[in-house]
């Protein structure tokens, strides 16, 4: 029986803007998106079971996660197998590598494997513009999760303009044991109300023209003002990776994961160590920028 096993890539914000509350509920938004090398694992295989509303049978190896048609892999299965007329069964294994309610779209990214899973392993031919008008159902960040890399994302994330590489440069990804609600952050976020906002434009421009220091001095994110404020924490490890020698550190997505560059991996490991003799953080990750 055809089994497809697929890596799907974790995210992390280079820079996060929120430009206004839509008349929809949905907040507008503009970010610099960027792939990590920290993955989940998922395996699909066809069950060989035939009905009119097929099984999704979902094996997790994370007791935190849900199995059942509240998980962002079931909603994907089930959209893919209703737009195309799936009528055979599939199982699908998911080995959790990157946090979870961490702001690295882990969700996501499982979301976005089902599609390129899906597409290999019942051979439906989606491109990726099929994939990203699909994935926007299932969630705001599936359709970068989709095609990865680079991207300034605008609109609610659903609009990409795709970006060359940074620099290379060494990541120390740091998440604390607390997880955050993505929900309660934009409930009480002020868009209106925001003093200062990232200049996201300039970092398009900065990692064009392939200048890491004009990347990293532009990083920032609105969210920041709702999460730091409930957490501390996260300022505590963005102080730790600053004096450790990071370039610049800040907050990704939602939070409360944490993110430093570095130019030396041996600083990066220095910094790991750091962040876990001080017990800053539970799951701490030296990574790169993946393509």
């Amino acid at each position: 029986m055809e089994r497809i096993v697929r890596k799907a890539y974790a995210k992390i914000n280079l820079g996060l803007d929120v430009l206004k509350k839509r008349p929809d509920g949905y907040h507008e938004m503009k970010m610099i998106m960027q792939t990590v090398g920290i993955y989940d694992v998922l395996t699909f295989q066809k069950s060989g079971s035939r009905a009119k509303e097929p099984e999704i049978i979902i094996s997790l190896d994370n007791a935190e996660l849900p199995s059942d048609k509240n998980n962002l892999i079931y909603k994907a299965a089930r959209l893919i197998m209703e737009t195309y007329d799936i009528q055979e069964g599939v199982e699908i294994t998911l080995n959790k590598n990157i946090p979870i309610a961490a702001g690295m779209a882990g969700g996501s990214t499982d979301a976005a494997a089902v599609f390129h899973g899906f597409n290999e392993l019942f051979g439906l031919s989606m491109s990726f513009e099929d994939m990203k008008r699909l994935g926007v159902k299932i969630g705001a960040d599936v359709p970068y999760c989709i095609e990865g890399g680079t991207a300034l994302s605008e609109g609610i994330g659903e609009i990409l303009t795709p970006l060359p590489a940074p620099p290379e440069a060494v990541l120390l990804i740091a998440k604390p044991d607390i997880n955050v609600s993505t929900k309660f952050v934009f409930e009480n976020l002020h868009a209106d109300k925001l003093k200062s906002h990232p200049d996201i434009d300039g970092m398009a421009q900065a990692i064009r023209q392939g200048d890491l220091k004009g990347i990293t001095e532009r990083m920032g994110n609105v969210l920041e003002t709702v999460t730091v404020k409930e957490y501390p924490i996260i300022d505590q490890i963005k102080e730790e990776m600053k004096k450790s020698g990071a370039e610049n550190a800040l907050m990704s997505g939602s939070g409360p994961t944490v993110f430093g560059i570095f130019k030396e991996r041996g600083a990066a490991r220095e910094c790991f160590e750091a962040l876990k003799k001080q017990g800053l953080a539970k799951q701490i990750f030296v990574t790169e920028f993946v393509q």
